[in-house]
């Protein structure tokens, strides 16, 4: 009953609500970064690389005059979203959240990088209904449980096998790997360097990012 209230009073409140539109449009700022704006979205288990293969990339991007802001999993828990948990529902919640901000950074012109388990296939295309055809390029960091326990520096796994984390992606909760993403990393084959030049030249074939010559003739 409570619940029914509380999305009949979010519903009456959201007819008040209209979208204002600037003087700046997202082409302004598109062409004032050199680039277009757009998410990639790093999916896979803790462990696996997202967070480090997304600084890579920032880092390559951002040297050749590229506007950039990695969106990563703990960091946005600290803020943004520090008032939920792990269950399926806050999870979802978790995603949603950030699905709408990566969008208001696409509108920016800025490339964002969102490196987040988000284990729910659901979770991640509702994201990508988000966005525009091409915003949205999903990233897998395929790597095995095993692998990714190994590497583990900070003994999540020991503490979800132990019991003392209840529903950790992989060991007491599921992981949906994409259907069908834009890019799949081994990242247990490859290292993530090799990883994050692959990425690099796939946004500058397929996103339009702007190339490293193209940066040093001036075009920016």
């Amino acid at each position: 009953m409570l619940k029914e209230s509380a999305a009949a009073d979010r519903k009456k409140a959201a007819a008040n609500i209209t979208w204002f539109a600037g003087q700046v449009s997202r082409e302004d700022r598109e062409r004032l970064h050199g680039h277009p704006g757009l998410t990639v979205w790093f999916t896979g288990l803790s462990a696996s690389g997202k967070s480090t293969i997304a600084h890579l990339v920032e880092k390559k991007l951002h040297d050749r005059g590229c506007s950039t802001y990695v969106l990563d999993g703990d960091n946005v828990r600290h803020g943004l979203n520090s008032n939920l948990g792990f269950s399926p529902e806050d999870r979802a919640e978790n995603i949603r959240r950030i699905g709408e901000t990566a969008k208001l950074f696409v509108e920016a012109g800025v490339i964002v990088l969102a490196a987040f388990i988000s284990p729910y296939r659901a979770d991640r295309d509702r994201v990508r209904g988000l966005l525009k055809p091409g915003e949205f390029i999903e990233v897998y960091t395929e790597c095995s449980v095993e692998v990714c326990a190994a590497r583990d520096w900070k003994g999540l796994y020991e503490k979800a096998r132990a019991g003392l984390i209840p529903e950790f992606t992989g060991i007491s909760a599921p992981y949906e790997p994409p259907d069908r993403p834009e890019l799949v990393m081994a990242t247990d084959q490859v290292s993530a360097v090799e990883a994050a030049d692959r990425l690099v030249a796939f946004l500058e074939t397929y996103a339009h990012v702007p190339t490293l010559a193209e940066k040093r003739r001036g075009i920016l």
